[in-house]
């Protein structure tokens, strides 16, 4: 590709592949579209003020909108796989005598069956839990609350009220959208309030669990900020420019292989 194009086109260039790929490094772009990694970060910066992207340490990655929340069968069979093997990584974070607070999910539904052989107490919104429950050692204490067939869970009021009354050593929070600069964020409000307060009623750990499709995907209401995040466990599709982008804010990342012969050892959480 020539150099000698305007900003405008070479911006719009970027944003075509953005879309493709979900990710672009910046020295990949200089090269396509010859001219100097100087100019192409400035294209980023443009773009990245009109909210299309996210910079990353050496690149960009995609600003998805996910305005509207799927049906809770559909999200249950996107990126099964990918689901299974985090949900084996983050229970490997859990020891026994843990209070956990969970919320609702596909993701967080597969960390829950991973912790069956575990002496812990669950806090959950996730009515999947329940049958999950049957015949493990864990303690099921589920929220009060609106059921909300969307997302098999409970929110609400009630729900609230309980989570003021207890303390979690750790949460996990199964996320619709994370993003380095708008955080997490969901479709709903009322989960996003569900969320919202399992975080703050947590003395350790807050771990997201997140398949690489939920990365630079930002929807309508915030149910936290990134920096109240300490772990991500995250599968093998995550961009290496990203990882290290949350590294270098303080977030360990947690890659959850598909092997499952590799899932089954206690994760390395790089520092």
């Amino acid at each position: 590709m020539p150099s000698g194009l305007i900003p405008a086109d070479r911006q719009k260039r970027i944003y075509d592949l953005l879309r493709e790929q979900g990710v672009v490094k910046v020295n990949e772009i200089s090269k396509l579209l010859g001219v100097s990694e100087l100019t192409i970060r400035r294209d980023l910066d443009v773009l990245e003020k009109k909210e299309i992207l996210e910079r990353t340490h050496g690149g960009a990655i995609y600003n998805q909108r996910m305005p509207v929340e799927p049906l809770y069968e559909q999200k249950h069979r996107l990126h099964k796989e990918e689901k299974k093997a985090i949900g084996r990584y983050a229970a490997e974070l859990i020891e026994d005598g843990d209070t956990i607070l969970i919320n609702s999910g596909s993701t967080t539904l597969e960390v829950i069956n991973n912790l069956r052989n575990k002496s812990v107490r669950i806090i959950t919104s996730n009515l999947g839990a329940i049958y999950k429950s049957v015949e493990s050692k864990f303690e099921l204490i589920m929220l009060g609350g609106l059921f909300r067939s969307q997302s098999n869970s409970l929110v609400g009021e009630f729900a609230q009220i309980l989570l003021k009354r207890v303390y979690g050593a750790k949460t996990i929070i199964g996320v619709d959208g994370f993003s380095i600069k708008y955080g997490l964020t969901t479709p709903v409000l009322e989960e996003a309030g569900i969320a919202n307060k399992m975080i703050e009623s947590t003395l350790g750990m807050v771990i997201v669990v997140a398949d690489y499709s939920k990365l630079g995907v930002v929807s309508n209401f915030v149910s936290a900020p990134i920096n109240k995040v300490n772990v991500l466990v995250t599968d093998d599709k995550i961009d290496d420019e990203y990882r290290n982008s949350l590294e270098e804010i303080g977030i360990r990342v947690v890659v959850a292989s598909l092997n499952v012969a590799k899932a089954t050892s206690r994760p390395s959480i790089k520092q």
